[in-house]
């Protein structure tokens, strides 16, 4: 059956802009969408990645964007919310002219859209884009860039399951524990290597081997599942979804034995509602845009001229952060994702407001 058709202007409501990029020369097909500059320009990763339609992209890029902005804001960054998606397989489609091609399409943004790597792109992708953009962060140190943003992604995700390990079992720690990790990527390889110093188990799963053999051969007690479903089935304390988004269906939060949520993927929740039937289960989730922003943190530490230092120190702060938004939902009784929301509402408001006062 066809498909219901995607209103733009319904879907992106609360958007400010959306712009459709198509380069037939090149192959070129991107999105670029920008929620809100309410803080400042908009900066999120290029996805490149094989969209069943424009449909699924289209969605894709605004659930994207959107959590840009409250990511953003709850990081304490003075940056908006944006995000792009390139329409294609990577492996195959991912070229010089593309992703130049690409380039010139957001610099004619003017700067209100700030692009960096994401699923499907590199640091060296970003080099290519910057030969045509001057609005490009995530570049290779060579470059002088901060490289590789899984790094502090990865960082920020252990110190918020610090938080949540805190909250759970009264010490900020995953020693002891046993710690599922699906996608062991980018950025889940990272996070196994903060898991087992803790001294965490891990169990692990991915669906390109590479991946898996990666991780085995730096860390050979990591045991491996089958797949997803085998792995949220293991007696686990914490579950990392660090793959694609809408990990936690209703499903998955019935068969979790976890006790903590807690991964690097966006947009976890595979719909409203979610987190309260963690919630009801005993489920403790850590918002995944509260604790997955070290990546934004580190990509937008370069506007400054980048360190690596002071940008893991920030990143570092996502360990109260995420106590904060802890505290905010047990004095109010609300799910974790429902206080973080209203954390980043109340900046993207009150420090929002002040951009109505144009200064030169």
């Amino acid at each position: 059956m066809p498909s219901t058709p995607v209103d733009v202007f319904e879907l992106g409501a609360e958007h400010e802009q959306v712009v459709f990029a198509n380069d037939p020369a090149s192959g070129l097909r991107a999105i670029i969408a920008i929620h809100s500059t309410a803080l400042g320009p908009g900066l999120g990763g290029t996805r490149f990645y094989p969209y069943a339609s424009t449909d699924d992209a289209l969605r894709d890029v605004l659930n994207l964007s959107r959590g840009m902005s409250y990511k953003a804001a709850l990081a304490g960054l003075d940056l908006g919310g944006g995000k792009a998606v390139i329409i294609g397989d990577p492996a195959t489609q991912k070229t010089e002219a593309l992703l130049r091609a690409y380039g010139r399409f957001v610099q004619s943004l003017n700067g209100r859209y700030y692009t960096a790597c994401d699923v499907g792109t590199f640091s060296e992708d970003m080099d290519h884009v910057a030969r045509e953009c001057s609005f490009v962060t995530g570049r290779t140190v060579a470059h002088g860039g901060a490289g590789d943003s899984s790094v502090l992604t990865a960082y920020g995700v252990f110190q918020g399951m610090r938080a949540a390990a805190e909250v759970a079992w009264g010490a900020p720690t995953l020693a002891g524990r046993t710690v599922g990790v699906a996608g062991v990527g980018k950025v889940g390889h990272h996070l196994v290597r903060h898991l087992v110093d803790d001294g965490a188990a891990v169990v692990v799963t991915d669906p390109a081997q590479p991946s898996i053999d990666r991780v085995l051969r730096e860390f050979p007690q990591v045991r491996v599942a089958a797949d997803t479903t085998a792995l949220v089935a293991e007696e686990l304390d914490v579950y990392a979804p660090c793959a694609l988004g809408g990990a936690l269906t209703d499903e998955v939060v019935e068969t979790l034995s976890a006790k903590i949520v807690c991964g690097a993927a966006n947009n976890q929740l595979a719909h409203p509602g979610v987190e309260k039937v963690l919630e009801e289960h005993g489920i403790l989730y850590a918002p995944d845009y509260c604790v997955n922003s070290g990546g934004l943190i580190q990509v937008a530490d370069e506007l400054e001229g980048f360190s690596f230092e002071r940008a893991q120190q920030r990143a570092g702060g996502i360990f109260e952060t995420t106590r904060a938004v802890f505290e905010l939902a047990s004095r109010e009784q609300v799910p974790p994702a429902v206080a973080a929301d209203r954390l980043a509402e109340q900046r993207m408001r009150d420090v929002g407001r002040l951009r109505g006062i144009h200064l030169r």
